[in-house]
């Protein structure tokens, strides 16, 4: 009997979908065919490899961990087989919240392990598919680009465009109403695989579960999914991106730009008139997706604010604020205008707050030497972020704050001895906690 050989079909669906790049590349307007397929069992397995241990199990009480090399292979090829007899049908998401700034709840929802694995082998298509045509404008969840991308890029709008005003737009609960209809239509502009299609559209159909309780949804993409920011991506990069690129532009005559972080986004203007009209041309663009804006605000912001400023009596230009960041007017050593960036204070209270309630919760359930290594990754997590340029003074409170909140409830370990502040700087000199260090340049404009 002829031996068949062996085929690796997860390296098979790389490489197709490094033919699918290719293609969206030189073939633009061309819808991509016959995609299912590529959500084979070697594939997904590959997929599941990729997941993180220690994330909250959705409504199967199931992790990464829990599954065996055995059970995860079998689990996957019978998801396969669903989905070839067209049975698949993704578990509810189980609805969790956590706490915005602002004090209000943000909803959560997390898949069960099986469907994380499906979203991930259907984020990867889509990107392949998609990441091509996205503009410049979006940093937000996609390759080789962060947040500190998106700062950097106002940074240069400001400094050496000719943008005197800035627009600061938050659409009100954006993943809660992502309107279905108009998803699945951007989504057609590529795509012409109902079946991979339909699987897209099952998993948002699939509805919650909160307190035992079932909901069903018609619009929205859960946040806490693998798949929610490459939909996103893709439903803004149609209705927003593209929209302001090539319509909004032509009717503006001064300069004017977009820069877009997932759902967060500003936009740079040369006069007060461009801003307003914008803004308004903005406002009925989203409406006509059943998007709403929660809050708008223009600011005036640039080298003449400042003087702008003084001439109707105010001490200093105003603000705003930008992916926790606070952009202020200042002046180089010179004397020449220089925008700059502070940890919004908000934002650093509510981390000092997290970071306490932390502390209290711990500190007599593991060892200080445990504690000092999460806190180290902690404050190293916390300047990776807001370490920017002439941000230092900020990342340093943080730090000097951590050690007060830190020598507070060493003391409050039941049945240790206390420190007192001779004691605990000697401590530190022996066990030091990761110190403050700026980590993103803003500055090399060019």
């Amino acid at each position: 009997m002829k031996q068949v050989p062996y085929v690796d079909m997860g390296n098979i669906t790389a490489t197709k979908l490094a033919l699918i790049i290719k293609r969206s590349k030189t073939k633009p307007h061309e819808k991509i065919l016959s995609l299912a397929y590529l959500l084979n069992t070697p594939y997904l397995i590959e997929c599941f490899k990729e997941l993180h241990k220690g994330k909250a199990a959705g409504i199967d009480g199931k992790q990464v961990e829990t599954y065996t090399d055995e059970t995860i292979t079998q689990e996957i090829a019978q998801t396969v087989a669903k989905m070839k007899a067209k049975r698949y049908r993704p578990k509810p998401v189980k609805r969790v919240y956590i706490k915005k700034i602002s004090g209000e709840q943000r909803p959560l929802g997390i898949p069960t392990v099986i469907d994380k694995v499906v979203q991930l082998g259907i984020t990867k298509i889509l990107e392949a598919i998609y990441e091509p045509h996205f503009l410049d404008v979006s940093y937000g969840f996609r390759p080789n680009k962060s947040a500190h991308h998106a700062l950097k890029a106002v940074h240069r709008m400001v400094m050496t465009k000719p943008v005197n005003w800035i627009i600061d737009i938050d659409i009100k609960d954006f993943f809660d109403n992502v309107d279905h209809h108009w998803l699945i239509q951007c989504l057609n502009q590529r795509i012409n695989d109902s079946d991979f299609r339909s699987i897209i559209i099952k998993f948002l159909k699939a509805g919650v579960i909160e307190q035992g309780k079932y909901y069903e949804v018609d619009k929205g993409t859960p946040q806490g999914g693998i798949l929610s920011p490459i939909l996103s991506n893709i439903y803004l990069h149609y209705i927003l991106d593209l929209w302001f690129e090539h319509k909004e532009k032509q009717c503006i005559q001064g300069y004017t730009e977009l820069v877009r972080y997932a759902d967060d986004f500003i936009i740079g203007a040369q006069t007060k008139q461009h801003a307003q009209q914008i803004l308004r041309d903005v406002q009925e663009r989203l409406r006509t997706f059943n998007l709403t804006v929660s809050k708008a605000r223009i600011t005036e912001f640039g080298r003449y604010a400042h003087e702008n400023s003084t001439n109707r009596g105010k001490r200093k230009p105003d603000t705003f604020d930008f992916l926790g960041l606070t952009h202020y007017c200042a002046t180089s050593r010179k004397g020449n205008f220089l925008m700059k960036a502070k940890t919004n204070r908000k934002r650093l209270n509510q981390k000092l707050k997290e970071l306490n309630e932390w502390l209290r919760a711990i500190r007599n359930m593991v060892k200080a030497e445990e504690i000092w290594n999460v806190l180290s990754a902690k404050l190293r997590g916390h300047y990776n972020y807001y370490g920017i340029s002439g941000n230092y003074q900020s990342i340093q409170e943080y730090y000097y704050r951590t050690l007060c909140l830190t020598f507070k409830w060493m003391n409050r370990r039941s049945q240790k001895q206390s420190f007192n502040w001779q004691e605990f700087a000697t401590y530190l000199k022996h066990y030091p906690l990761s110190k403050p260090k700026l980590a993103f340049n803003m500055y090399d404009l060019w």
